[in-house]
């Protein structure tokens, strides 16, 4: 197997045991950028001359941490202080910032090769960025964290960074094939991050395997629980269509039901969950939050750069500041019933089952596709993961995502490994 196509978490055990170089590594991820980046479009910069000269350090000296060696995208997004940081705007060409962001920080710290910056979508809203979905050139990549997941996707790069202020991990990664963990809200460091919705935003990941993302955010939070993730056996699932199901197509209905019988054969507890009629609001809730917010949050570009917003942008910052503040202040206090209210769901099952996007990525590349199955996890601020297992009638990848209890982090991500491995093995249904 060529050194790039290792899983990040198979590659940090031959590092670790020096079975493996760094720059091998870095060399492979490189040369699988220089063949497939003029057809995907992934990455804003790549430190190829300084992304080498770390791996070789790392190799002369002792083991750093638990990402020795490993190479990481990080989205652009994230300040870097020794590479441009645009947040997907004009705005911002050739920005540099003086530091890096606290979670770039920890990952050096941890011992991880920075090889670059990856796309974002403009301020990580709506307005697509220039990347291809690897699967098929011609359909999006999801957004925002368009070219983290690219990039993953299309072995680039083992690990990259995402941020989700209403689906941008969970529907890139599922229009892409990759896993993709949004943590429990908080639970990631955001300073140095261009903030969009301060009640929102979180940091999430991308790798091959649940695994992967566990290793990530292990090195990122210290909490080295997540390290152990084997063992789960069997698991109370609760089927959680939610009240979006009828946006659901043809494809993620089917995936649902063998997944269902997948996960019943493996020997889980299945029981069917119908959510509080509150739940019905909570995308609408999401939606006003993170417009009233983002309108403020780039009050700076929206007043003083005003024409190079996109019309996209521009009409999300407009509708933003239509909004009142006590409708503001009622939208978080509706948020605050909704997580008192969906707790109590988790006293029966362990996790939620639920859709990660409509469909298969959408043709296109001016759009990054619907939001609509992630908004209300992320404004209830629960950890999610998206579960690649199968593919659609176009033979695009699909799957879906789990959802727990707010700090149940580790108990999803050991479900969420042992669910995964009987979605990929069982069997056909």
């Amino acid at each position: 197997m060529p050194l790039n196509e290792l899983d990040a978490s198979a590659a940090a055990r031959l590092l670790q045991r020096r079975e493996i170089s760094a720059e091998q590594l870095v060399r492979a991820c490189l040369d699988r950028i220089d063949a497939r980046e003029a057809a995907v479009l992934a990455w804003t910069f790549v430190a190829a001359d300084s992304a080498l000269a770390h791996a070789r350090e790392l190799d002369r000296g002792p083991i750093r941490g638990l990402l020795h060696g490993l190479p990481i995208g990080v989205k652009d997004l994230f300040d870097s202080a020794d590479m441009p940081t645009e947040y997907g705007s004009p705005i911002y060409a050739q920005h540099q910032p003086a530091t890096d962001a606290a979670a770039v920080a920890l990952c050096r710290e941890a011992g991880a090769v920075i090889l670059g910056k990856t796309v974002t979508t403009e301020f990580a809203t709506f307005h697509a960025g220039k990347t291809h979905n690897p699967h098929r050139l011609d359909c999006t990549p999801g957004g925002s964290s368009s070219g983290s997941a690219a990039a993953v996707a299309d072995y680039m790069v083992p690990l990259a960074f995402g941020t989700q202020t209403a689906a941008s991990v969970i529907r890139p990664a599922a229009f892409c094939g990759v896993v993709g963990y949004k943590p429990s809200y908080g639970w990631i460091v955001r300073a140095g991050i261009k903030s969009l919705s301060k009640s929102l935003d979180t940091v999430g990941a991308f790798g091959r395997s649940v695994a992967d993302v566990a290793l990530f955010v292990a090195a990122l939070t210290g909490d080295k629980r997540l390290l152990d993730i084997e063992g789960a056996s069997g698991a109370r699932i609760g089927i959680c269509r939610t009240h979006e199901w009828p946006r659901a197509d043809a494809d993620t209905q089917a995936i649902m039901l063998q997944a269902r019988d997948k996960l019943a054969h493996a020997g889980a507890l299945l029981t069917d969950v119908t959510l509080p009629d509150l739940m019905a609001s909570m995308v609408q809730v999401q939606t006003d939050i993170m417009a009233y917010e983002a309108a403020r949050s780039l009050a700076a570009e929206r007043i003083s750069h005003s024409k190079a917003l996109s019309r996209e942008l521009s009409t999300l910052l407009a509708a933003g500041m239509a909004i009142s503040c006590q409708r503001h202040q009622e939208n978080l206090a509706a948020a605050m019933r909704g997580r008192q209210l969906i707790d109590a769901c988790f006293d029966a099952c362990d996790v939620l089952l639920a859709p990660s996007a409509i469909g298969e990525a959408p043709t296109g590349l001016n759009a990054t596709g619907d939001p609509v199955f992630s908004r209300m996890w992320t404004l209830l601020g629960l950890p999610c993961i998206h579960l690649p297992f199968a593919s659609g009638q176009q033979g695009l990848p699909l799957g879906l995502q789990l959802i727990g209890r707010f700090g149940s982090d580790h108990k999803v991500l050991q479900l969420a490994n042992w669910a995964h491995k009987a979605l990929l093995t069982g069997p056909s249904v």
